[in-house]
């Protein structure tokens, strides 16, 4: 696949399989939905740590390479001991916000008729 061609979801060598598994954790999408809200934009790791319950360093660590890597986030290091990390959503990452969000709301608002389906399959 070419960089400028767009990618097709079903061909199984396509890279968007490997992105789609990626931005489509759950771990993803709070540090996006964090970064997009935050005021001023730059958050600490320990910042994100503490909005994100249940998030360990080691998995928050690897969403934010991840991130990084996928030029999504943005990483600022002031050469402080220790160093202070800053992170923030770059415009690409900003652009993913809006469809993570839609796809927050839709589960937010179909977890009840989901757990009512998963009930009545386990009945």
């Amino acid at each position: 696949m070419t960089p400028s061609k767009r990618g097709d979801l079903f061909d199984p060598a396509c890279p968007t399989r490997r992105l789609l598994d990626r931005i489509g954790t759950k771990w993803t999408s709070m540090v996006v939905k964090v970064l997009a809200e935050a005021d001023p934009r730059e958050v600490r790791f320990a910042e994100l740590q503490r909005r994100m319950p249940g998030v360990s360093q080691k998995m928050l660590s690897v969403t934010l390479r991840s991130l990084t890597h996928d030029g999504l986030v943005a990483r600022r290091v002031e050469p402080t001991v220790p160093p202070k990390v800053h992170y923030r959503l770059t415009d690409l990452g900003l652009s993913l916000e809006v469809p993570l969000a839609a796809l927050r709301n839709w589960a937010e608002e179909n977890m009840p008729a989901i757990d009512r389906a998963q009930s009545a399959a386990e009945e």
